[in-house]
């Protein structure tokens, strides 16, 4: 079953952007995706699990996370 797997990944140059590139394409399962260098965002679309895209980016030795898991501040936590 396809579906989409968006991922924080630390990248500085336009180097990076073609070693996240180069994986991803290798891939299995992996139908298309985004690099977005200013928001530092991957976006994964295809049969792959958010586990293997995970994994796979972080080979290119970037900082790697799900995008979900930035910590953010409660809208209720300002007293």
């Amino acid at each position: 079953m396809a579906q989409t797997v968006v991922l924080r990944v630390g990248m500085s140059c336009e180097g990076c952007v073609g070693a996240v590139k180069r994986v991803l394409g290798k891939m299995e399962g992996v139908e298309s995706y985004d690099v977005d260098i200013k928001e530092q965002k991957v976006t994964v679309k295809g049969n792959v699990t958010p586990d293997a895209v995970l994994q796979t980016v972080s080979k290119t030795g970037k900082k790697t996370s799900f995008w979900e898991a930035e910590p953010t501040a409660p809208a209720d936590a300002t007293a």
